[in-house]
């Protein structure tokens, strides 16, 4: 499909309205756009690298104002206090954001490594019911759980880094809503949790742009400039607004969005 001028800025401004909401509450980049763009007349193989490729300069641009702004503290550098059996594993970053994005980035290679083994023996209405299930279980978890930041769950989040990744793989979706609600479940800051998932989705969408890589898959690097423009144009600005919203408002913005996208789900696969 041919790309005009007129359509290249639709497509930039459409990203930049994605990305404003995913890197605000942690969560509907792909969900919304990919359906977009396919609607517009784009062709799968050339939508799914774009978004991808949007997400991560996104991803990777909101993760640093994120950082600099202070919603998250990143420090990749070695924690040499961790022992028992965290210490096995030879490196983990010092600062406990860092920590979780680590995490994240993981076990997201290692579930969408599954998920992709296993998409071909599962019916494609039973997983959009799952996901669906799922992710609005977790908006309502969050809307009615009171807020008290402590100590993460460093298992809990082992889980959801798999199980989110194992759906992004399945089907494309079900990733920030499960990271984020996943990290406020187990006791991650709001704050945290949005700015965390940002620069994870990151790094799992590096990893899945990769793959079209190597499988030689010829990208459309016009409507992948186009996603990229929009997104890095946004994700500051999605930060900035993490940075001012009060913990409680977000939390209540957060579940709601998840919720909705749940329900959304299973309304769109059982209609």
């Amino acid at each position: 499909m041919e790309i005009t001028l007129g359509l290249f800025a639709a497509v930039v401004i459409t990203s930049l309205v994605c990305e404003y909401a995913d890197a605000s509450i942690g969560m509907g980049y792909g969900t919304t756009l990919s359906p977009i763009l396919l609607a517009v007349g784009f062709a799968p193989l050339e939508v799914v690298p774009a978004v991808l490729i949007g997400q991560l300069a996104g991803g990777l641009v909101g993760g640093l104002a994120h950082h600099r702004l202070g919603n998250i503290s990143l420090d990749f550098r070695r924690d040499t206090e961790i022992k028992g059996r965290l210490a096995r594993l030879g490196y983990l970053p010092r600062s406990t954001d860092a920590k979780i994005v680590f995490i994240l980035a993981i076990t997201g290679i290692a579930g969408a490594a599954v998920g992709i083994f296993t998409a071909v023996n599962i019916s494609e209405i039973a997983l959009k019911i799952y996901i669906g299930a799922m992710v609005s279980a977790v908006g309502v978890i969050i809307l009615l759980k009171r807020i008290r930041e402590g100590a993460v769950s460093w298992k809990g989040l082992v889980g959801v880094g798999l199980v989110s990744s194992f759906n992004k793989s399945m089907s494309g979706g079900g990733y920030g809503p499960l990271v984020t609600g996943g990290q406020i479940i187990s006791g991650g800051g709001i704050r945290n949790s949005v700015g965390n998932t940002t620069l994870a989705e990151a790094l799992v969408c590096a990893v899945g742009f990769l793959g079209y890589v190597l499988l030689d898959v010829d990208i459309f690097w016009k409507l992948a400039v186009a996603t990229s423009i929009g997104s890095i144009v946004a994700a500051p600005f999605a930060a900035m607004t993490v940075k001012k919203v009060s913990p409680n408002k977000l939390k209540y913005a957060i579940g709601l969005a998840t919720l909705g996208l749940g329900i959304f789900t299973l309304v769109n696969t059982l209609t």
